[in-house]
């Protein structure tokens, strides 16, 4: 994994349930066929009220119709992100989309063990009001290593809570292949 990652920020506001993640309608798909998966990307999202998707003007969806990727591989958001159920599909179809980061004020517990534990996104905590300072569009870089994100777009670079052990979880694809990686637990692919 990088340890800088640039892209379009996608800004959302607070309280984003996993039921607005990804819509309970669409967990009938595969995790393992190539083309059912997709279709998590395809409707990562999509349970997000229109006006409150893509701010601060609203209106804009995380993919385009007829995609299955989106333009913006960076999150931001206020507080309580992924409240709700715990289902790990939330993160997983986030990961489809091609999202590679979230930046929020606050998340909630499980959502943020799930991104973590599958090795889906990575989960940025910040005490800034980035959503009051970042719009949807702006190019956006975060340097893992100094904890930072830079709004290219503004010029303006803003600090970041440290991941810790997190970014080499994630990095590893997930908690079970860090320990394997780690020699924390016998192989069995052998």
């Amino acid at each position: 994994m990088e340890s800088i990652i640039q892209g379009k920020a996608f800004v959302l506001g607070k309280n984003i349930d996993t039921d607005q993640i990804i819509p309970a309608e669409h967990l009938v798909y595969s995790l393992s066929d190539p083309e059912e998966v997709k279709l998590y990307g395809k409707y990562a999202l999509s349970g997000v009220p229109p006006a409150q998707a893509g701010l601060p003007e609203g209106n804009i969806p995380f993919v385009s119709e007829g995609s299955f990727k989106s333009d913006y591989s960076v999150i931001i958001a206020a507080e309580n992100f992924g409240c709700g159920s715990s289902r790990e599909h939330a993160p997983f179809a986030l990961q489809v989309a091609g999202a590679k980061a979230i930046v929020a004020e606050s998340y909630a517990r499980i959502f943020y063990r799930n991104c973590v534990d599958g090795g889906f996104v990575i989960p940025y905590e910040t005490a800034e009001h980035l959503t009051e300072f970042v719009k949807t569009g702006d190019e956006v870089k975060i340097d893992i290593a100094a904890n930072t994100l830079e709004n290219l777009t503004t010029g303006n670079t803003y600090s970041l809570n440290p991941l810790g052990d997190v970014f080499d979880i994630v990095e590893a694809g997930g908690i079970f292949a860090y320990a394997r990686k780690e020699n924390l637990m016998e192989r069995t692919d052998s």
